[in-house]
């Protein structure tokens, strides 16, 4: 199978992730921060391992703010629910997935009201449209890094040098970038990051993390065992223990960390440089073929490595199908969990097919897929499919 849907999830991993988790299995079985006993100890200091492979990456000096999740969704929901409160408001825009929506319409009930502010045909955002939309009791702006649809990236700094000014939380969701493009959190003007470990990170399903930056206030949404101050009934109130009750994923932990220690050997520019050498040919040919229409910002340097397009007036499911069956071509149709961003591009009732290659897509690959896009589209012109 050519696998394009890494937008969903990255596959094939590095060989060093499943040899990880199944050696965090076999061999370091126990709860971490549960005893003292040998296994117990092994299995903490891979989480350790795993917070420090992140603070690596992302250039945090406390690997403490490292929180572990279960993936991004559980991240912003930590995060919009441990911010917010009766009366707040928070800004977002209309190319949010439904994990950031759909926790704000929850929130609805408790008198806190969002603004979505539109970005435009191709999934960009003027950062002064969410200046205007400031109000004195604006608590969070909360934006996605680059769309799950269009693959347009948002002007993440400008929008943090404006959450800063007026002193406002930013949320950013990196469900698309984290691993795939560089992120300086010792620099980049953000409050809050959540992230996949399932995505660019290489990691295992089940992992997911939120970074809090120092003096962030946000009340836990879960409480429960950690493990620490087993004599009080009350949740501990320092880090990450705070926000991480219950027994976590070990096994994904260390399997996301040798993911990460991948990509730092790898080096991320040269990820980087792969996935857009493999974008701008999707960008390219497909710009060029009848009945074939591409979303988003042509310009390579506004998108991140997420190509979604329509094949002249079908549904986006028939497509995929098409492409799975005759060509064994996994890609993602319909409406990507992201509605408004539909909406926003006039693609809400044909949806898009979105191709996302990875670090193992080849050359080829990419060819191939080119090839179907256009055998189908000469096809569907003279109704023979």
């Amino acid at each position: 199978m050519i696998y394009m849907d890494n937008a969903a999830t990255s596959w094939p991993k590095p060989d060093s992730v499943y040899t990880n988790v199944l050696k965090t299995m076999k061999r370091y079985g126990a709860n971490p921060g549960r005893s003292s006993h040998t296994m117990a100890v092994e299995a903490a200091n891979i989480l350790l391992y795993g917070r420090e492979m992140l603070c690596q990456l992302f250039n945090v000096t406390d690997p403490f703010r490292m929180i572990f999740t279960y993936n991004t969704t559980d991240s912003l929901n930590l995060a919009i629910k441990g911010t917010l409160k009766k009366g707040d408001h928070v800004i977002t825009t209309s190319m949010e997935h439904n994990s950031v929506i759909r926790p704000l319409m929850h929130l609805a009930e408790m008198e806190i009201e969002t603004t979505i502010v539109s970005a435009d045909s191709q999934g960009l955002l003027d950062p002064m449209d969410i200046e205007k939309s400031i109000r004195p009791n604006t608590r969070l702006i909360v934006t996605t890094h680059a769309s799950n649809v269009t693959g347009s990236l948002m002007p993440i700094e400008e929008i943090g040098k404006i959450a800063r000014n007026y002193g406002i939380y930013y949320l950013l969701d990196a469900a698309q970038t984290a691993g795939c493009l560089p992120i300086d959190l010792g620099k980049l003007p953000v409050d809050l990051v959540a992230m996949p470990g399932h995505k660019g990170l290489l990691g295992p399903q089940g992992t997911g993390v939120l970074y809090i930056r120092e003096g962030v206030d946000l009340k836990q949404i879960r409480e429960g065992g950690t493990g620490s101050q087993s004599e009080s009934i009350y949740q501990p109130d320092f880090l990450p223990d705070r926000y991480e009750s219950g027994t976590l994923n070990t096994p994904g932990i260390a399997g996301l960390g040798a993911g990460i220690e991948y990509i730092l050997n790898k080096g991320q520019h040269k990820i980087m440089a792969h996935i857009t050498n493999l974008e701008k040919l999707f960008v390219n040919a497909f710009s060029q073929m009848e009945g074939v229409k591409i979303y988003g910002p042509t310009n390579i340097k506004l998108r991140t490595g997420i190509i979604s397009i329509n094949i002249w007036d079908r549904d986006s499911r028939e497509i995929v199908n098409i492409l799975s069956q005759k060509y064994n071509i996994a890609t993602r149709g319909s409406l990507h969990c992201s509605p408004l961003a539909h909406s926003t591009i006039g693609t809400k009732e044909q949806g898009t097919v979105r191709f996302s290659p990875g670090i193992y897509t080849t050359l080829e690959e990419v060819k191939a897929c080119i090839k179907a896009v256009g055998e189908i589209s000469r096809k569907i012109k003279i109704r023979s499919i």
